[in-house]
């Protein structure tokens, strides 16, 4: 069969992702801090975007005047600055040549002095900046290696010793094996664990231990309980308290058991991770990006816009752009410029009109949890969103992540308020995350010493009319951060 060459033609539909199209995206997955940064470095890229002036000063109420957003012509009748901000900028003025505040800054502020004749610094660029005289969290590293300079008894000893600092984890133990320290400093393990005798009394009592059972001895030692029932416990029977077993312990230790209960007493007020106390562990700041409060009966949705810059186009570059007189590529580059400008300008007031109905069409759907609690909450999936807004279920997922709303209940991400169903033997099917909470509440007012199983928790949600399963029970026990039964359990 011979092959030949044709031609044709056939009409298709393609989506092309433009660069505008991507940015749009781009912008409605961000959250408020995000969004604020990609706007600031939008602005040192696009000449043509510059800051609307304040709403109290005469040029923002001249701009809030203005109709189109995107153009800031001048308002008609803009008033002209009145004489009594002429009069008050001439007494600064005098007031500011007849004292010298350059020498009184360099006497009695705080800060840096701003007169070169003042101080020790010559130069402007040898002035300490402000992060100079912020204080820094001391680490664990440095808390064992500044009181190591102070114990090493010569340059080997003071080798060995920053190696085995250098090898303790955040909790405080011993992340690495003698031999390998050893290795590492080329030494005989003895001297390894001569050292490590020596770091081990360092402070915090407990560190550098090699497991649990050293971890709390050590910190017995320092209290002087090394002969105690407690260091015993530690020592050979740490496997009964574990499983909280008070009659398994006193017959391993002959004792009886308010003997072993105070000595359990005692060994509760001891610290299993001693490094803890110096982790670098920063608190994460949640800006909401949405507010809803309470009017009366009713709820009110507000977009949180505090801090968020607000942009327009420059007037100077607009003018030359409709010049006649500028150059032709100065008009092209220009042109490029304002068509990106302005379709930034339109995202961010989409992304603000999207993020708005999204959340009104999720807490239309969950207007009970505003009004009785996460006991109330329902069952939601994206796709009862998207069909309600009429977008793609992808557009809604960007919008809820990592968006943050403020409700009379308290902060949530946007996604919290997307949840799977769970059935019920009558009636409708109740959210996982409801389920959750009641599994929360019943742990929380079970007895102490004889706590509920999870068999037994699976009859009493069964008694609440929800139709679930123990494997169901303990992973969302897992997920609540609660311990089994037997871990739970007290033991007096």
């Amino acid at each position: 069969m011979a092959m030949e060459l044709n031609l044709s033609q056939k009409q298709t539909q393609v989506m092309i992702m433009t660069p505008q199209l991507q940015q749009a995206i781009k912008l409605l997955q961000l959250n408020q801090m995000e969004l604020t940064e990609e706007i600031y470095q939008e602005m040192m890229e696009n000449p043509l975007l510059e800051l609307t002036a304040p709403a109290d000063s005469a040029e923002g109420a001249a701009e809030n005047s203005v109709s189109d957003p995107l153009y800031d012509q001048p308002a008609p009748g803009t008033p002209e600055p009145d004489q009594f901000a002429e009069v008050t900028g001439e007494t600064e003025e005098k007031i500011r040549e007849e004292f010298d505040w350059e020498n009184y800054l360099g006497e009695y502020s705080s800060s840096p002095s701003t007169n070169l004749n003042v101080g020790s610094h010559e130069t402007p660029e040898e002035t300490p900046s402000f992060e100079t005289y912020m204080a820094s969290k001391t680490t664990l590293i440095e808390h064992l290696s500044w009181q190591w300079r102070f114990v090493a008894i010569n340059e080997e000893d003071f080798r060995i010793g920053e190696a085995i600092i250098g090898n303790v984890d955040d909790d405080g133990y011993l992340a690495a094996t003698i031999d390998e320290i050893a290795q590492s400093v080329s030494c005989p393990p003895e001297k390894v664990l001569e050292s490590l005798a020596r770091v081990q009394e360092l402070d915090p009592a407990g560190i550098a231990a090699r497991d649990l059972p050293e971890c709390l001895t050590l910190q017995l030692n320092r209290l002087g309980l090394d002969k105690s029932l407690a260091a015993k416990i530690c020592h050979d029977h740490l496997k009964f308290l574990e499983k909280k077993d008070l009659a398994a312990l006193c017959k391993a230790t002959s004792c009886e058991p308010d003997e072993v209960a105070a000595a359990i007493e005692t060994l509760k007020h001891l610290d299993p991770r001693p490094g803890k106390a110096y982790a670098q562990s920063d608190p994460i700041y949640v800006t909401p990006d949405v507010y809803i409060s309470k009017v009366g009966d009713e709820y009110v949705i507000s977009l949180n816009e505090d801090g968020l810059p607000k942009l327009k186009l420059n007037k100077t570059y607009r003018q030359m752009l409709n010049d006649k007189t500028s150059p032709d590529e100065i008009k092209k580059y220009l042109s490029e410029k304002l068509k990106g400008a302005a379709f930034l300008i339109r995202s961010i007031h989409q992304r603000q009109r999207t993020i708005y109905r999204v959340t009104e069409s999720i807490f239309k759907f969950q207007k009970d949890f505003l009004d009785k609690g996460v006991e109330y909450l329902k069952p939601l999936v994206l796709r009862d969103v998207a069909e309600d807004l009429g977008f793609h279920e992808s557009t809604i997922s960007r919008v809820t992540t990592n968006k943050y709303v403020d409700t009379p209940r308290g902060v949530f991400e946007l996604k919290y308020f997307f949840d799977s169903p769970i059935s019920r033997f009558q009636g409708e099917s109740i959210a996982s995350e409801s389920v959750k909470n009641r599994i929360k509440q019943i742990i929380g007012s079970e007895d102490p010493k004889r706590p509920l199983s999870d068999q037994k928790i699976v009859e009493i949600l069964h008694g609440s009319n929800i139709d679930i399963a123990r494997r169901t029970v303990a992973k969302y026990r897992e997920i609540l951060g609660l311990g089994s039964s037997s871990e739970r359990r007290q033991m007096y």
